[in-house]
């Protein structure tokens, strides 16, 4: 329920107002509540801070997403909202759910196309966060060329925590990473999978699940990230179960009821009874397809069964949306490699009848600008196919992230883009410009202090 504030009273506004006119709009999250002393008596209840930074979720045009997390189920809140540069605003109230590990999954409506807006977190009429500052989607459509934005993307975020991890040399390192991509002033951050690592300890419990979780959005330097752009995820193996796992893995309601609770997508999964988390997301001129490469898979080792990664209801939904979309760039999200012709680890290629499957069907239907985004092999590097009727398909591998790296060349990948191959800590921008019919990605990855390592440029027209 929406409430509007025009009573400046009514909140600690004098902060506020610095904020908004600092133009503060992100650093670390540092909560601000009541401080009493054990025995005093208490004529209001204390405010109860947040846990952590917000995280801004996708916007849409009408409709902003904002994820954060309470200290304790059942707590209530109100986020506080208006237009940039105006003081009066409106309000909508969320609790806190038990059943999501005490996430708050905050809806804020009735917004306006391409405006500007600002939100803050009151609890017990105390301001408990800092201010975040969005941005609606453009609504461009039949009236202008799309807007030039830049998005994000990478994988493997390994966060080291010595009483749970393996003996020996830590895994996870550089995490001043996070802070460069903050930097970049991207307009969405794309998570490719594994975007935390299960530990032994964490597969036995939903609460395991949720302490992964929250041990990486507790990381100082990933506040920052956190508050600058939108994000959005996809899972792999680590995020799901236990290493390589596949959908026989038992606890695949425990991942699900995770990941649904620390991301704020648009949607989980396909109507009915297909569970996961597929889903379709559109920003600007681009429609971004979220596959699920771990809730239906069967291994390729497995002897009695049909190897598959996707699935038939996926696979068909997949070609069927790609068919009907109009974006230049049709980029699909994946946790592993699809056009590697290197048949080792968990690629693609490992399932030859369903890749084969795949992209005869985009040949079959004329579909052109299919970009796959993908993860999982602790390197990044770009792989590109022609197909049979000319058109082209792009692989863009971003890993890893905080993971160990490894420079992968040797590897017989003979579709790989030369030069492309990246060994070492990094994350990719995507950057999208031209006019509506005209559009170019330009594709760049970067090293953990956001210099550039490679880049190259595609054409929509090209594709």
């Amino acid at each position: 329920m929406n409430r509007t504030f025009s009573a400046l009273s009514s909140i600690h506004w004098t902060l506020v107002l610095v904020l908004l006119i600092t133009g503060t709009t992100t650093g670390c999250f540092v909560p601000r509540s009541k401080r009493i002393k054990v025995g005093q008596p208490i004529d209001s209840p204390p405010a109860i801070p947040l846990v952590g930074s917000p995280m801004l979720g996708p916007t849409e045009l009408r409709s902003a997403r904002i994820w954060a997390q309470a200290p304790l189920p059942d707590v209530g809140y109100e986020v506080v909202y208006g237009r940039r540069g105006e003081t009066q605003g409106a309000s909508v109230a969320v609790r806190s759910d038990r059943a999501r590990f005490n996430a708050l999954h905050v809806e804020i409506p009735e917004l306006e196309p391409g405006t500007s807006y600002w939100a803050f977190f009151v609890s017990e009429n105390e301001v408990v966060s800092d201010t975040l500052f969005f941005q609606t989607q453009v609504l461009w459509d039949f009236r202008t060329d799309p807007p030039p934005f830049k998005m994000m993307a990478g994988s493997c975020a390994f966060i080291n925590e010595e009483a749970y991890d393996r003996p020996g040399k830590p895994y996870g390192g550089d995490y001043d990473i996070f802070e460069s991509m903050a930097a970049e002033e991207a307009d969405l951050m794309l998570w490719l999978g594994d975007n935390i690592y299960l530990r032994e300890v964490d597969f036995g419990s939903p609460s395991g699940y949720a302490h992964r979780y929250q041990h990486v959005r507790a990381l100082p330097e990933i506040q920052n990230l956190l508050v600058a752009c939108p994000h959005l995820a996809i899972w792999d193996d680590h995020d799901f179960g236990p290493n390589d796992c596949d959908g026989s893995w038992i606890h695949k309601d425990w991942a699900q009821q995770a990941f649904e609770s620390f991301w704020f997508n648009p949607s989980y999964g396909l109507s009915g009874s297909f569970g996961g988390i597929t889903t379709q997301y559109r920003f600007n001129d681009v429609d971004i397809f979220l596959l699920d490469n771990r809730y239906h898979r069967v291994n390729h080792d497995v002897k009695t069964d049909v190897p598959q990664i996707l699935g038939d209801e996926q696979l068909d939904w997949l070609i069927a949306s790609l068919k009907r979309s109009k974006a230049p760039f049709k980029l699909v999200a994946v946790g592993g490699q699809m056009l590697s012709d290197a048949a080792i680890y968990e690629n693609f290629a490992q399932f030859p009848e369903e890749r084969r499957d795949l992209l005869d069907r985009i040949a079959a239907e004329n579909i052109k600008g299919v970009i796959f985004l993908t993860g999982d092999r602790h390197n990044s590097e770009m792989t590109s196919m022609q197909l049979p009727n000319g058109h082209w398909v792009h692989d863009i591998t971003c890993s890893p992230l905080t993971s160990t790296s490894y420079d992968h060349t040797e590897e017989p990948n003979t579709l790989r883009v030369q030069g492309s191959m990246i060994g070492v800590r990094n994350y990719t921008t995507l950057e999208f410009s031209g006019p509506r019919k005209d559009r170019v990605m330009r594709v760049v990855m970067h090293d953990k202090a956001g210099e550039v390592l490679w880049e190259q440029s595609l054409r929509a027209t090209s594709l």
